[in-house]
């Protein structure tokens, strides 16, 4: 079995997450459970962002549920901030 990826979480993350709902919260911890076992899960929808965000990737929660994130290293992950497309401003 592969090795699962393990995370940090920036101020930003935290202070969004701590803003959820707890139903959303629950929902959001089944997601990054899949991410950390495989992180290019098609239902994730990962993909590489663009422009000025162009070190960073992302990946739905829900439909109107993103996370932004970054490769910190081997199987390490910093999530960067967590909410609808206004994270990419």
């Amino acid at each position: 079995m592969a090795e699962e990826y393990s995370y940090l979480a920036s101020r930003r993350f935290v202070k969004n997450w701590s803003r959820l709902s707890l139903k959303t919260k629950n929902k959001t911890v089944e997601k990054i459970d899949l991410f950390l076992k495989d992180p290019y899960l098609p239902a994730l929808k990962t993909h590489k962002l663009t422009g000025k965000l162009k070190n960073y990737w992302s990946f739905s929660v829900s439909y109107n549920r993103r996370i932004m994130f970054r490769f910190a290293g081997s199987k390490m992950v910093e999530f960067i901030d967590i909410g609808g497309h206004e994270i990419y401003k």
